[in-house]
């Protein structure tokens, strides 16, 4: 891999669509090593609203939403699907990601579903190849770190977790800046939204699932956001009894967009993939085309 990033002339790193913390954080973590190395280097995204939770990452004013036609290398991070990539990749692709379900489709493709997240893939592989992390780099990849663990309350959460999390801190990574903007910034938007969804939700099986129904007028009426949903859909696996979380969500263009959460043993990763989703065991996605909410 360190290789074909030696060769390259151009390379484009690809956080996939909608990123979340993990997926720039690794892209991030990588710029900097990049930008070390004095390559010539260009931070992708196809979406271009992007949380603005995410302000608070290195480079995130570097993001560009136009892949370049001169690019000979390109690198995606936390992309399971090739589709979440937003973009038909032409040239060279190292995939680094460690979703079980990850189709495996880059030139050269690094995996490890033993990993907590995307950034630990990372972090792994400047370990392994001695490459100096710098606090720049330490903050991208314990904001990954701390997402996809949810703050360390995870299942996967595992003593590997918190050795990473050490070493980063040894390596002056932002620690409080990243749990600050992760789990404690709020619009005023995020909380309509929030108190929409728990005034609507539906409590079955004797209150161990929870169901979300978020319509486009709830998401225009309250002025949240995507990922506003998805951290109320979090919170609800907090309430007693609860096992499994669903929220379904209308987006603009009539589709449905689910969200799948788990506690315990049940596998959602394994529901999603039935209907063309993915994810991890315990925190899964997936799309309903030429759909409604009224349909369902």
């Amino acid at each position: 891999m360190f290789q074909s990033i030696e060769n390259a002339q151009h390379i484009v790193l690809i956080a996939h669509i909608n990123p979340d913390a993990d997926s720039f954080g690794a892209a991030s973590a990588m710029y900097t090593h990049l930008m070390r190395l004095e390559k010539k280097v260009t931070l992708f995204c196809v979406t271009e609203q992007i949380n603005p939770r995410l302000a608070f990452l290195p480079w995130f004013d570097k993001i560009r939403h136009q892949f370049p036609k001169s690019a000979d290398l390109a690198i995606s991070f936390d992309c399971g699907v090739y589709k979440r990539l937003g973009v038909e990749v032409t040239c060279d692709l190292i995939n680094i990601d460690h979703h079980k379900s990850n189709e495996a489709y880059g030139t050269i493709n690094v995996v490890d579903t033993s990993a907590i997240s995307t950034t630990q893939v990372l972090f792994d592989l400047f370990s392994e190849n001695e490459i100096k992390i710098n606090p720049k780099m330490a903050t991208a990849l314990y904001a990954g770190l701390l997402d996809d663990s949810h703050g360390f309350l995870a299942p996967k959460t595992d003593a590997r977790s918190f050795k990473m999390a050490a070493d980063l801190t040894e390596a002056k990574a932002e620690i409080s800046a990243c749990a600050q903007a992760l789990f404690h910034d709020n619009s005023l938007a995020a909380l309509r939204l929030k108190g929409m969804m728990f005034e609507k939700m539906y409590l079955l099986f004797d209150a161990r699932v929870v169901v979300h129904l978020v319509t486009r007028e709830m998401m225009a009426e309250s002025g949240g956001r995507e990922v506003d949903c998805e951290a109320a859909l979090e919170e609800s696996m907090g309430l007693p009894h609860v096992e499994l979380a669903l929220m379904l969500r209308e987006n603009r263009n009539g589709t449905i967009k689910g969200s799948l959460r788990s506690a315990g043993d049940l596998d959602v990763e394994c529901i999603a993939k039935n209907f063309g989703g993915g994810g991890h065991r315990h925190a899964a996605g997936l799309d309903v085309e030429g759909s409604s909410l009224d349909a369902l």
